[in-house]
């Protein structure tokens, strides 16, 4: 899935103007008989359920039961809906507060999980380049209440960051793999079991030809679906990263 559109190409002003003050009514015109979190949640629907092409500001309009120049009034245009449909799905559940007293792995582990169920609820988010984003209060909640609780890690603030945008990188990849298998059986009409058992008869007889002794020689259960490979890669990050933090402690102790 390629990128179709990017945050913050818009304009940023007055986009984070919107995100910061939504409720600032239109400087002309009557009685706003709309708000902005609605034009925003209803742009949300459509990516949802049709993918991010189908929204547009007249699709929005349609759906608001508004004419096109009246949405104009409370935004510019979709470059700016799209920042404010990011921040907006930002403000559903991430980390539960009730759990910010546990320690900085079960952050980081929390962090994943939450993220790849955004991006299942949103499947569009992959389609949108995020390396510049307009922050506006949910996104900027968020990443206060994740850094609070991997603060403990020890590490520094460059570093901080960096383990969010690692874990970040590893989900995405992940959802992406997901949100495909999707996508390829909804065009093909196939199951993912439906697909390989069609190919089932035809590979084990090249199996058994030996040219391939190592594929030949795995397990039955290899390419199984009960095996979680997306629990199996987080544990292997967060190892690594507790080899990292047992060392920064060391060091911090040594000179002490």
């Amino acid at each position: 899935m390629e990128s179709t559109e990017t945050s913050g190409s818009g304009d940023i002003q007055r986009t984070l103007e919107l995100l910061w003050e939504p409720e600032r009514r239109p400087s002309r015109g009557p009685k706003p008989s709309l708000t902005v979190d609605r034009i925003a949640l209803t742009a949300i629907r459509v990516a949802d359920e049709e993918g991010l092409d189908a929204v547009s500001m007249r699709r929005i309009s349609t759906e608001l039961g508004t004419g096109t120049m009246s949405l104009y009034r409370y935004i510019p245009g979709k470059a700016e809906l799209l920042d404010l449909m990011l921040d907006r799905v930002q403000e559903e559940p991430a980390l539960d507060d009730a759990s910010s007293t546990g320690t900085w792995r079960e952050g980081v582990e929390e962090m994943a999980r939450e993220s790849l169920a955004l991006y299942r609820r949103h499947p569009w988010l992959l389609q949108v380049n995020q390396v510049r984003p307009v922050l506006g209060p949910a996104t900027l909640t968020n990443m206060d209440r994740v850094l609070s609780r991997i603060r403990p890690m020890g590490l520094t603030d460059p570093e901080l960051l960096s383990v969010i945008i690692m874990v970040d990188g590893y989900v995405s990849g992940v959802a992406r793999t997901n949100v495909h298998a999707v996508e390829a059986e909804k065009r093909t009409g196939l199951t993912d079991q439906d697909f390989w058992a069609a190919q089932a008869p035809y590979l084990e007889g090249i199996m058994k030809s030996g040219r391939f002794p190592v594929m030949a020689s795995l397990s039955e259960d290899t390419f199984g679906m009960d095996f979680d490979h997306f629990a199996f890669g987080l544990q292997r990050i967060l190892e690594g990263l507790e080899v990292l933090v047992e060392r920064r402690a060391a060091a911090r102790a040594a000179d002490a």
